[in-house]
């Protein structure tokens, strides 16, 4: 591999080449990534919509969101009708360093189900749980932990029913000192998120190096799966 091919295989950026097929022809190690978030098709068709209408290189910003990537723009190129190449260039967001504070091994359904407890106390929502039960204990702040979830919950408190899922992201990893860990999510889901407490539960969330993401009725903290 020659020093050019190497410094795409570890880019940042994720880079995909296809055949005209829309078959994988080749990808680096970013790009293996997102394949776990994103179908292959999905990327191959944004590519043919944004490639230039003669030959040569087309770059555009626009904003895509495929599970915990985000990007803010693209280029397409194609030298022939025989291959297509795409790189999206990602938005720095969450970058899994050093978890802060006493870390343990632990055990997760005990932990959601303590501040499920807590919640219930003078309220009469119902706490809905979906949970795998083959993740093992894993290695985390508890402390933190728990004060992430009651923030989350307290802003869903207004609801009749809170559905709290855990559940592997399948085919999804995040890297940490040169190693591959698999990620849990517990996903808490409602009707209606208090708007006024998201300010709090994304500033904490960032304070304290915590993988969360936001969907509209949806919050989803995402664990590296450290069991050592």
């Amino acid at each position: 591999m020659t020093f050019e091919q190497q410094w795409l295989e570890y880019d940042y950026n994720p880079f995909v080449l296809f055949s005209a097929e829309g078959k994988v022809l080749s990808l680096n190690a970013e790009a293996q990534y997102l394949m776990g978030t994103v179908d292959t098709t999905t990327i191959f068709e944004i590519a043919k919509t944004h490639a230039s209408t003669s030959f040569g290189f087309n770059t555009n910003f626009l904003d895509l969101e495929f599970g915990r990537y985000k990007f803010f723009g693209i280029t397409v190129g194609y030298e022939d009708e025989k291959q297509l190449g795409i790189r999206l260039y990602q938005t720095p967001s969450f970058k899994f360093s050093e978890p802060k504070g006493d870390i343990e091994l632990v055990n997760i359904y005990a932990l959601i189900e303590l501040c499920i407890s807590s919640n219930s106390i003078n309220n009469s929502v119902d706490f809905e749980k979906e949970f795998d039960p083959t993740i093992p204990e894993i290695r985390l702040n508890a402390d933190i932990f728990i004060k992430t979830l009651n923030k989350v919950y307290n802003a869903m408190l207004a609801n009749e029913t809170i559905t709290t899922r855990i559940y592997y992201r399948i085919g999804e990893h995040i890297r940490y000192e040169g190693k591959k860990y698999a990620l849990i999510a517990i996903e808490l889901s409602c009707d209606e998120i208090d708007q006024a407490h998201i300010s709090e539960i994304k500033n904490y969330a960032a304070e304290q190096n915590i993988f969360l993401t936001l969907k509209q009725n949806r919050v989803t903290i995402n664990v590296p799966m450290v069991v050592k």
